[in-house]
């Protein structure tokens, strides 16, 4: 994520921020610019963004009612972009919903936010009805059992129990997962849909690229899973796979590359926004040397992406560790794991679209 700035006081803005806290601007995020901006009231719930005074006033998405969105509205609908791919959103009038779903949000609008600067293609269900992408936020199905997180079809549900951290803690460790946050799975979830859209529907040859890197997706998903949690516990994934969960069917080893891949630029991105560099003298296995001085989103090859990531996770965990805490990325990153890394890279940057928004 890069640093913001408020265009009246120049105060440091944070990505989810409301308000300047220096001068008190309401903040609104403008999409097609990547830039949060400071706003002036202009009467009739319109608001002038200081970051593009010569643009048309707009107002702020209709979720912004409810503490969940800071972003600006399509011009002339209710909601921002990344709201309006919501299809259910959890029951405010249940006590506690509000906060679960401004939780939800906050992962949501990160998870947009690289897609959009990526520029990768987003389809609805009103232009796709069968496989446009949707996201269904719930705690139960109708039929009253609890709802899981997953996707199906362009629908993406995250079971609103994945926002209470002790439940979600308890989860990652019942399943073996190093991590497990709202953010990753959202973009687990995504690169299920990016699956079928980029691949399923890109023709044979993209198909089959893509089977000779991740393997042959025709293999029986519910059968895959069902083997993959009865089998005892084993190392043998490592070095082949990015996590345990990864192994159990081709369509989960793209999704967990597909999400590491944005865990991977995210964090990048945010080297370069505060200008880090990394320089361990006399450390030559691995080198610990690195300098993130270009725009992993649109300008970093993945060479790069690769010299610049390896030696900021060295950094970033010996930190958590000097604090206590467990390793920021503890992952392992080997040759064959780069090379799928490496073929989400490119199909990303084959995918992009013509009215991506203009980066920074």
């Amino acid at each position: 994520m890069k640093l913001f700035f408020c265009q009246s006081c120049q105060q440091v803005l944070f990505f989810e921020n409301t308000a300047c806290e220096r001068c008190g601007h309401t903040l609104g995020y403008v999409p097609e610019r990547t830039v949060l901006s400071a706003l002036d009231a202009m009467g009739d719930g319109l608001w002038q963004p200081l970051a593009t005074p010569d643009a048309p006033p707009r107002a702020l998405c209709a979720n912004n009612a409810y503490s969940a969105c800071n972003w600006l509205a399509e011009p002339g609908r209710p909601f921002c972009i990344a709201c309006s791919f919501n299809r259910t959103i959890p029951n405010l009038s249940v006590p506690g919903n509000i906060a679960r779903w401004q939780k939800v949000e906050v992962a949501k609008h990160r998870l947009f936010y690289s897609l959009l600067r990526l520029g990768l293609p987003l389809r609805n269900r009103r232009q796709d009805p069968e496989g446009g992408l949707a996201f269904d936020f719930l705690d139960s199905l109708p039929d009253g059992t609890p709802a899981m997180t997953g996707h199906m079809n362009g629908v993406i549900t995250i079971a609103l129990n994945e926002t209470d951290d002790a439940r979600r803690e308890q989860l990652r460790q019942e399943m073996g997962e190093y991590y497990r946050t709202l953010l990753g799975h959202f973009r687990h979830e995504i690169g299920h849909y990016y699956w079928n859209v980029l691949i399923r529907d890109a023709g044979p040859e993209r198909l089959a690229a893509c089977r000779a890197v991740f393997g042959d997706d025709r293999r029986d998903y519910a059968d895959s899973l069902k083997a993959h949690y009865a089998a005892p516990a084993s190392d043998a994934w490592r070095g082949q796979y990015v996590s345990h969960y990864a192994t159990s069917h081709p369509w989960e080893d793209f999704a967990e590359t597909w999400a590491h891949y944005l865990h991977i630029i995210s964090t990048l991105e945010t080297a370069w926004a505060y200008g880090m560099s990394i320089d361990a003298a006399g450390a030559h296995a691995p080198p610990l040397r690195t300098s993130v001085r270009r725009d992993p989103y649109t300008e970093m090859s993945f060479d790069e992406i690769t010299q610049g990531w390896l030696p900021l996770t060295y950094a970033v965990n010996s930190l958590n560790r000097s604090m206590g805490l467990p390793d920021f990325y503890p992952f392992v990153l080997t040759p064959e794991i780069l090379r799928k890394l490496s073929f989400i890279h490119d199909l990303i940057r084959e995918s992009r679209v013509a009215q991506a928004p203009a980066g920074a």
